[in-house]
């Protein structure tokens, strides 16, 4: 009994200790007078104490460092709004902390008042940078009449600047600065002077951090060239085409501290390689289509010089009722800056089989070609090629060979490809083909244009459209490849129809592809959670025996529902879609798995 009695008197000293040695959070109350939500948020954001008091510090020592601090951080604060004439006082138990020494901080803080008066808004009496460019144009924000905050001195400060490198003058730089408040009037005088230096040109270029990809093929690819005028977008793009070629990690290009002789200004480039082997595989299922399959192999720097060697591998209808099993095996070998620094040199070799609905083609195809990157937005892509098939179709079997001038050029402004959310997508494609055995010559033309536009910030709700247009012109019908002919329905087009369901009743039961095709997609994607999103679709799609479309032709269209799972390769997506309108058989419901949106 005594040894209990010890165990509880023992039990109740450990727990008055612990509720004896807690230290409760110090109380923070941040005021603004008069009262300003902007200058409330990024007071909040930037402060320190309010950090700490997010964080329950309740070190003394720590809370005098951060006060101190927040001074300086509020002050540039109310500077940015154009508040020059505010008051800012942190007061820790009553005592202002600047009066505190910074050793010599209390042993317990309980509360912390800090009180800010914003004062009057300074508007610039003067605003003047000089001297400026002919085609410079200060921002609006940095103008007599205008708040004169310092973020509109600095915007000013940086246009000017930014102008005289672009026009050659690579070391311009502001030498002297005035910024007077006057506090009687309440305005500020903003006067910057700018040094422009001599108009530079570039000087040597020196390369750093390579190991496997030769010095040479870099400095090709980076398109520097040693006595052109300066200009930093030049190195902009440069930096972006070292990067673009996916052999190297990080891309940077320094430009030296001091100017070289004859007024030039070396530059250093400097590049970390990238793991040149890479693999990947993806997989697609559909009730109807069943399941594809995809995967592929590459090597990034393939004989030392950034080439690219890419393999990859496709299965697709496995279990599907779309006619059979299709193959196709892709080989792209691609070499940057050939001939000129934005322009790569492409080969590619394909196989496949595709068991269609109408015909089973087996064929193969070379092309050789460039890739021409116009802008970091517009790539296009022509080139010469050849292909060989082998059908068999309701009519026979029949060998085409054809002579191709494939021409393809590619406008993607989309935030995030795999998600998208605003901005456009273009994708124009026109194969000029001459038929050596099996077909007349003509043309095959295909438009993928895609919009989205998303409204609300908390709720993200995305609108996105899709256009699709198609176009065989030259041979008839019956005497065009079957491979450049057009269909409709699938998770590529009609979702809620069967895969390839719309075409062309040729007679005596038989159906083909047509020579046009058009097709309309929308959908309304609404995010319940920063994961979790739903969807709701339409899909419409039209397959004509003429070469444009002109009504003659037949249609069908498809709606559902969806669910979409975001990661970090892209949102995993599941759709359920049922057919709306169309004469061809369908079920009642049709699923779709993938990773990715639909487009």
């Amino acid at each position: 009994m005594r040894r209990f009695f010890w165990v509880v008197a023992i039990a109740l000293c450990v727990l008055s200790f612990g509720s004896f040695t807690a230290v409760a959070q110090t109380d923070l109350r941040i005021s603004i007078s008069p009262p300003n939500d902007d200058l409330s948020e990024a007071i909040g954001a930037s402060s320190l104490l309010a950090t700490a008091h997010r964080e329950k510090v309740t070190d003394p020592q720590e809370l005098i460092a951060s006060a101190r601090a927040d001074y300086a951080r509020i002050l540039a604060i109310l500077y940015e709004a154009g508040r020059f004439g505010g008051t800012i006082s942190i007061q820790a138990d009553g005592k202002e902390v600047s009066e505190i020494q910074p050793l010599a901080a209390p042993k317990k803080i309980n509360q912390i008042r800090v009180l800010i008066d914003t004062g009057p808004v300074y508007r610039f009496a003067q605003a003047r940078v000089a001297p400026l460019t002919p085609s410079t144009e200060l921002p609006e924000s940095f103008q007599s009449g205008a708040p004169g905050s310092t973020t509109a001195i600095r915007d000013a400060a940086a246009e000017a600047i930014t102008d005289w490198r672009q026009a050659g003058f690579g070391k311009a730089e502001i030498i002297n600065q005035r910024i007077v408040a006057r506090h009687d009037t309440r305005t500020i005088d903003a006067d910057l002077t700018v040094s422009t230096g001599p108009k530079l040109s570039f000087g040597s270029i020196t390369i750093s951090g390579n190991k496997n990809v030769r010095t040479r093929r870099i400095d090709t690819i980076a398109g520097l060239e040693e006595g052109d005028e300066f200009d930093p977008e030049e190195i902009a793009r440069a930096e972006r085409r070292l990067r673009r070629t996916g052999s190297f990690q990080s891309v940077t290009i320094d430009e030296a501290e001091d100017i070289g002789p004859g007024d030039t200004l070396p530059l250093h480039i400097s590049v970390a390689e990238q793991i040149p082997r890479r693999f990947g595989f993806g997989a697609e299922v559909s009730n109807v289509e069943g399941l594809q399959l995809t995967g592929f192999w590459m090597h990034r720097n393939l004989l030392g010089g950034a080439e690219r060697f890419r393999v990859e591998g496709e299965v697709s209808g496995i279990g599907g009722e779309t006619g059979g099993t299709d193959y196709h095996l892709d080989l792209r070998y691609e070499r940057p800056a050939t001939p000129r620094p934005d322009v790569d040199l492409f080969a590619t070799l394909s196989f496949g089989k595709d068991d269609e609905p109408d015909y089973i083609s087996k064929s193969g195809e070379f092309e050789l070609g460039f890739t021409r990157y116009a802008t970091d937005e517009l790539v296009v892509e022509f080139g010469l090629g050849y292909l060989y098939s082998r059908v068999e179709d309701a009519f026979g079997a029949e060998t085409y060979r054809l002579a191709q001038l494939p021409l393809r050029a590619t406008l993607d402004r989309r935030d995030n490809a795999l998600n998208p959310s605003k901005g456009v997508f273009f994708d124009v494609t026109a194969v000029p083909f001459y038929g050596i055995e099996g077909s007349d010559s003509g043309a095959q033309f295909k438009l993928d244009a895609r919009g989205y536009r998303t409204f609300r910030e908390d709720r993200p709700l995305t609108a996105a459209l899709r256009l699709q247009f198609g176009s065989l012109v030259g041979p008839d019908l019956l005497d065009s490849p079957p491979f450049y002919r057009f269909y409709s329905g699938g998770g590529g087009t009609v979702r809620g129809q069967d895969y390839q369901s719309l075409s062309v009743d040729v007679g005596g039961g038989n159906t083909s592809g047509g020579r046009s095709f058009a097709g309309l997609s929308a959908e309304l994607r609404a995010a319940l959670t920063d994961a979790i999103s739903v969807v709701g679709f339409y899909d419409y799609g039209y397959v004509g025996a003429e070469s444009f479309p002109d009504g003659s032709g037949s249609s069908h269209s498809g709606a559902g529902v969806g669910l979409r799972y975001n990661t970090g390769i892209g949102p995993i997506r599941l759709d359920i879609a049922r057919p709306l309108t169309g004469d061809a058989d369908a079920s009642n419901f049709y699923i779709y798995v993938g990773i990715g949106q639909a487009f």
